[in-house]
């Protein structure tokens, strides 16, 4: 087998990536549906989709510590199956509202909201679970292959939902319809979740229920100057320069006059350059933190860029390389903290890395809204490529800063120092038994 696809030879995790794409299909048509009910709503309101979207990602923000000390505590496999069921229901009222053109777009806050409770528990869970599907050697790979079935849907997802909004007439209930698909599709990872061979699951023991959980897992990033450097790159990037669906809607609409199987067309596009990137990140087999620095700085350039584009056809070129240099940003920076985090704490790191890469939306998104309806959709992408290119220099300057005061031979490492690791690991056990 080639070795970009080397984890599908592993039967659980060839079971656990089907399930996998089959929802990822469905949540990008929603995304784009979603987006696309708001806009008929508000009378494409930008502001009205940035709140929604920080709807939806705030239970990122709040319970994503909570949520990892689940994921420690609580088989990830059983865990995953709750949340999904949980991500259904919503998606499963939204769509029956719209269908029934009953939908208001109070409607769509308050669900969006629930949506992202259930999604703030999955992340976690999720992200952990690979360790447990596939061999050290193997997660870069894994890592990589689930990136790749994510904007595989991405080329997917959209492409089916605008076309299928626009057969459907382009309104309310055509909407309705697509997010309905999204309901049905968590069937997928709930049945091949429960078809996985037990035996063959690498399963950490349970952390038990103690106090002082979620400060252990904070003092373990906080005494970890590489964790700390990605941590800073997400969340300026999540933050600031990932909120490309909601400026593609706007770009689509405001600036360039297009429809939805335009919009849709456009994450289809990125999603080209993303699907790229996980696969070209699935065959490497190690990741430093550089690789971050590097994409995060490509990205925010290329965003800015965009902003600039003269026309939809160049803007549309323009998304295959941001989905590149964003997929390869948020790839290895996944891998690396995985790699890098110990075993008993991965659960809690993943929710601390998922707290601030998506949990930082809703700060960002009804700024960036708000930006795109003063200023015009152009200003979003400008803004948004500036704050995470200098936030992704602070966030290096601040590293490199800190590791001048270690020893040389610390210095040789790309780890933590040694000693400040085992001093951490020791009390979050102690903490946990």
């Amino acid at each position: 087998m080639s070795p970009t696809f080397r984890s599908l030879a592993n039967p659980n995790y060839r079971r656990y990536a089907a399930g996998g794409l089959v929802s990822n299909i469905g949540t990008w048509m929603q995304r784009v549906a979603q987006d696309w009910l708001v806009l008929q709503l508000t009378a494409n309101s930008g502001t009205a989709i940035g709140i929604t979207t920080g709807l939806q990602f705030l239970p990122f923000l709040l319970l994503s510590p909570f949520a990892g000390v689940i994921a420690d505590r609580m088989p990830k496999r059983r865990l995953l199956q709750l949340t999904n069921l949980g991500m259904a229901v919503p998606a499963l009222v939204l769509g029956v509202l719209a269908v029934t053109g009953t939908a208001q777009t109070w409607h769509v806050y308050v669900l969006a909201l629930v949506l992202g409770v259930a999604a703030a528990f999955d992340a976690p869970a999720r992200q952990s679970f690979v360790s447990e599907l596939v061999d050290a050697d193997d997660l870069t790979n894994a890592v990589g292959l689930n990136s790749a079935s994510f904007n595989a849907a991405r080329i997917i997802g959209p492409a089916i939902a605008g076309v299928l909004i626009a057969v459907l007439g382009g309104g309310v209930v055509a909407t309705g319809w697509v997010i309905l698909l999204n309901a049905v599709s968590y069937a997928a990872p709930i049945l091949t979740l429960r078809a996985l061979d037990g035996a063959r699951l690498d399963s950490p023991a349970l952390v038990k229920r103690s106090p002082g959980q979620i400060r252990a897992g904070v003092d373990y990033v906080r005494r970890r100057p590489d964790l700390m450097l990605i941590l800073g790159i997400v969340f300026f990037t999540g933050t600031f320069g990932l909120n490309f669906q909601m400026t593609s809607a706007l770009m689509a609409t405001d600036v360039f006059d297009k429809g939805p199987a335009e919009y849709g067309l456009l994450g289809t596009f990125m999603a080209v350059g993303s699907l790229t990137g996980s696969l070209v990140a699935a065959r490497r087999p190690r990741v430093r933190h550089r690789m971050v620095v590097g994409a995060a700085m490509l990205f925010g350039a290329l965003e800015m860029v965009a902003g600039l584009a003269p026309s939809y056809l160049v803007f549309a070129l323009l998304c295959p390389l941001l989905g590149l240099a964003a997929l390869t940003m948020i790839t290895s920076a996944n891998a690396f903290i995985q790699l890098h985090t110990e075993p008993l704490m991965r659960g809690r790191v993943m929710a601390l890395y998922m707290m601030i890469f998506i949990g930082g939306t809703p700060a960002g998104a009804p700024f960036i809204g708000w930006i795109g309806e003063q200023y015009g959709a152009r200003w979003t992408l400008l803004l948004g490529g500036a704050l995470t290119m200098a936030g992704t220099a602070l966030a290096s300057a601040l590293f490199l800063r800190g590791r001048r005061v270690l020893t040389p031979d610390q210095g040789r490492s790309n780890l933590v120092p040694r000693v400040w690791d085992n001093q951490t690991v020791a009390r979050a056990q102690k903490v946990s038994e």
